[in-house]
């Protein structure tokens, strides 16, 4: 059964589409931007599963359809892969009414977004999104960007979709492992926001693991329901919109200290959300009980709930270095989205010392 949430951003307004049989549905295309050619991009996991389907799916709306095909993986959410898709637009002949699909988990979203958005200062792009993490996150709500060294998505855009597809059957050949890091950011949008949802999960995880349809199709269309309220009311993460980065501060400094790809970003973010709640309860926003709960729940998960010691002569001081670096810091002082155990959040600094013991208590040697 084919749901629909809606992002309300006036005239930037769009669907998200939540189903089974979706990529090969021709309704599920009608009424996008008339084109004289699309462009879809993706990796090379997903191209042999998925890329001819797709395809196949946009030959009768558009005359042309090319594909560019990227390697897989965070460590590659480059330059140099941006450019590849950059190759292909104007390698084609590619004009500011060229449709891209974005077809794939969350580093080709956020890539083809940021083409999106660039190339010729802006063209239409659908999210087409192939993993758990992309389909609750990183695919709705408009941020795109590209990785450097010093820190995660610190180049990109706030560049909306104009519509997003959630194909349900796309979950069945996603890896165990890219599945479980996909539970971490479903699982972030209860301590954010309802704790009612946190009970759900709970109650269901050992069915979200299975694949249950129902349950994922649930869970899905959820997360976006809460995404879709917070992006609604602050598209451009001038305030609000930062809670959804609960567990993220720390996730995206575990994510370059170890170099990307080593954890993927849905574990770093368990791990995350681990650290984020152990300072929360230090600083008496919540209890000790909570802290344990959302412990079991990341671990039932199959996540990580011991961060990595990622430099042995200062770890603690490593960590605040990358995390000095995060979007959220305001003139070198941290912002940790912190959390109260009853669904709500807030964004706040805290002493260095005191994050100090909490990286301490939270981190063990690889």
């Amino acid at each position: 059964m084919q749901q629909t949430v809606q992002i309300a951003l006036d005239e930037r307004s769009y669907p998200i589409v939540i189903g089974a049989g979706l990529l090969g549905s021709p309704s599920t295309w009608q009424g996008l931007p008339k084109a004289h050619a699309a462009l879809i991009v993706t990796n090379t996991t997903v191209d042999p599963l998925y890329g001819a389907q797709l395809a196949a799916a946009l030959a009768p709306i558009y005359p042309q359809v090319h594909r560019v095909v990227l390697p897989d993986g965070e460590a590659f959410k480059t330059w140099e892969s941006l450019n590849l898709i950059f190759d292909a637009l104007l390698g084609h002949g590619c004009d500011r009414k060229t449709v891209l699909f974005a077809l794939g988990g969350g580093v080709v979203g956020d890539m083809t977004g940021f083409a999106a958005a660039s190339y010729m200062r802006g063209v239409p792009f659908v999210q087409v999104p192939t993993t758990l993490l992309a389909q609750v996150d990183s695919s709705v709500g408009g941020k795109t960007a590209i990785n450097h060294p010093l820190g995660k998505n610190m180049i990109g855009a706030f560049y909306q979709p104009v519509r997003v597809v959630c194909d349900l059957d796309t979950l069945k050949t996603v890896p165990e492992r890219e599945l479980s890091a996909g539970l971490a950011e479903v699982i972030k949008y209860g301590p954010i926001a309802d704790m009612a949802f946190l009970d759900w999960i709970e109650a269901n995880l050992d069915a979200l693991r299975a694949r249950d349809p129902q349950a994922l199709a649930h869970a899905i269309r959820r997360s976006c329901e809460i995404k879709a309220d917070v992006v609604g009311q602050d598209e451009r993460e001038a305030g609000l919109r930062a809670i959804l980065n609960f567990g993220h501060t720390f996730g995206h400094a575990i994510e370059a200290g170890m170099g990307y790809g080593a954890w993927l970003h849905g574990e770093a973010v368990g791990g995350g959300m681990v650290m984020a709640a152990r300072l929360s309860q230090a600083l008496g926003l919540c209890d000790e009980a909570f802290v344990q709960r959302l412990h079991g729940v990341v671990s039932r998960a199959g996540l990580p709930t011991v961060a990595p010691v990622i430099d042995a002569a200062d770890n603690a001081g490593r960590y605040l270095a990358l995390m000095r670096l995060d979007k959220k810091s305001e003139a070198g002082d941290i912002k940790f989205v912190l959390v109260n155990g009853q669904g709500q959040a807030q964004m706040r600094g805290a002493p260095d010392a005191l994050v100090r013991q909490v990286i301490d208590a939270c981190c063990v040697a690889a």
